[in-house]
């Protein structure tokens, strides 16, 4: 285990962590957002917002189609800007269970923080469990890669909601052909949707791209939460601080 210390100068935070879930701003929107370029071969579906930021490219739409398309403008580039201050907060959240060298597939999951070292894999079907809580929170945190195998299964059940499911993935995600899943994830670099993929969720490409197959993403409703900090009580919603954050992992 090794300790990482994070100096927080001048940031607003009305941000990142709330008591329900993380707050993913202006990027919440967003069924895809890409950084370099978004591709989509086929008849790929978004219902929500399409974007890219700071690229330009989006190709394949049509025969896609999106709600909203918002190609390098102003929202994009918030959208981002907010995604990736997301990210940071899921990656600052203090670990509950260690699952390195673990595969998803098979498992029953309650509310927590889950952490792999490097890589993470679903072979098969993850359900996730509200315990009738709808704001029951889940972050998986991995260093690396996100994979999911053909036709996986995210499920969730007694009241889990997909936008209270956070993927902070530390290099790329790839989903396996047929899969169905569930959650934002937010890739520090790319993410592949592999042909006939379903998405109750969003997929966010911080710094590369987004590339899809006849894919269907689905927007999920915003959660309702109240800001809180993370590591100061009492410091009130879009005031300015400066704050250390430690974190073991």
């Amino acid at each position: 285990m090794k300790s990482l210390s994070v100096l927080v100068s001048g940031l607003v935070l009305p941000l990142l962590i709330r008591a329900q879930g993380i707050s993913l701003g202006t990027a919440s929107t967003f069924g895809v957002l890409g950084a370099s370029t978004v591709t989509s071969t086929g008849d790929t579906h978004i219902i929500g917002n399409l974007g890219v930021s700071p690229g330009t490219a989006i190709t394949g739409f049509p025969p896609g189609v999106a709600t909203f398309i918002h190609a390098t403008d102003a929202l994009a580039a918030s959208a981002q800007s907010d995604a990736l201050s997301a990210y940071t907060a899921a990656a600052l959240l203090t670990t509950t269970t260690v699952l390195t060298g673990a595969d998803l597939g098979g498992m029953t999951l309650t509310a927590g923080v889950y952490t792999f070292a490097s890589s993470a894999g679903l072979t098969g079907t993850l359900t996730l469990n509200g315990q009738g809580n709808p704001n029951a929170l889940f972050v998986f945190q991995m260093g690396s890669t996100l994979i999911t195998a053909t036709s996986s299964v995210v499920l969730l059940t007694n009241g889990a909601k997909a936008c209270n499911v956070i993927w902070q993935v530390g290099s790329s995600a790839t989903l396996g052909t047929g899969t169905n899943f569930a959650g934002i994830i937010l890739a520090y670099a790319s993410i592949t949707g592999n042909s006939g993929v379903t998405v109750s969720g969003s997929l966010i490409a911080l710094h590369a791209a987004v590339t899809l197959i006849n894919d269907q993403i689905t927007v999920v409703d915003t959660c309702n939460a109240v800001a809180t900090s993370p590591t100061s009580s009492g410091v009130a919603p879009d005031r300015t601080c400066t704050c250390t954050c430690t974190v073991s992992g």
